[in-house]
């Protein structure tokens, strides 16, 4: 099985870290967020991707051709020879960079990239700016059971503002970090079927897959939703990065799912 991440975005309002990188390539520690969401489906047994690239995709392309001599201690002989000394477990991962185009829309990436997914029975989509402490295994085989084209993960929002409990005119306590328990949004990491779903794409630079072929499915009643209730974060403004920097220097970021 295959996973497809969508990494071409631009992180328009993430502009402080992405003037130079794509927001996947940001640090979360030594590695990159995207380092990070691969290690989510490597522990679950799926090594082989995928990578949709479009702004500054180079710079991805340049982490993975350079990946064991940028993660390894190596000595370099004379002649250019050289010897790697640290076994990293990321040696057992395949990875397509795939050159989707700066301007194109995630529906239209996942449609170029088809031709390395003629194969797959499902495959796995997620985006290149969220992590989650789910359960990859499990969301399979639901998806499996419901025998629809897709699938997607709901989660719940966290608020980016922080809530007040109010009493009688009076503030009784603060809740730094809320979600509405009713409020569900896409958290990615869906599934879909390799021999259904490419009726609901077509060659369009300009296909948004959460306005047309998710919709499109759900017309059609061909979209399952997995409902996850655990941790999930997606990386979208600067605090976002800030609170997930500091989970994982603090030691409790929840999606080390390889380390649980």
């Amino acid at each position: 099985m295959k996973v497809v991440i969508l990494c071409g975005g631009q992180g328009t309002r993430f502009r402080e870290q992405t003037e130079t990188i794509p927001k996947p390539m940001c640090l979360i520690g030594e590695q990159p967020l995207l380092w990070h969401i691969m290690r989510i489906y490597a522990h679950h047994g799926i090594r082989e991707f995928v990578l949709c690239l479009g702004y500054k995709g180079w710079k991805i392309k340049e982490y993975f051709l350079n990946f064991r001599a940028m993660t390894a201690d190596c000595t370099v002989q004379p002649g250019g020879v050289v010897t790697y000394h640290d076994s990293i477990i990321e040696t057992d991962w395949k990875v397509t960079l795939a050159e989707t185009g700066e301007d194109t829309k995630t529906g239209a990436r996942i449609w170029k990239v088809r031709k390395y997914l003629e194969e797959e029975e499902d495959f796995c989509v997620t985006y290149g700016d969220g992590v989650a402490d789910i359960d990859v295994r499990r969301l399979l085989e639901f998806h499996r059971a419901q025998k629809t084209a897709g699938t997607i993960t709901a989660v719940h929002p966290v608020s980016r503002y922080g809530q007040i409990q109010i009493a009688a005119n009076k503030a009784m306590g603060f809740q730094e970090k809320a979600y509405d328990e009713e409020e569900w949004i896409n958290g990615g990491f869906m599934v879909f079927n390799g021999k259904k779903v490419w009726e609901y794409f077509c060659d369009n630079k300009d296909l948004v897959l959460e306005s047309g072929p998710l919709p499109a499915m759900v017309s059609n009643n061909q979209l399952s939703v997995y409902r996850h209730f655990g941790f999930w974060m997606g990386m979208d403004t600067v605090h976002e990065y800030k609170t997930l920097l500091d989970l994982w220097k603090t030691g409790e970021a929840p999606w080390k799912v390889w380390q649980a």
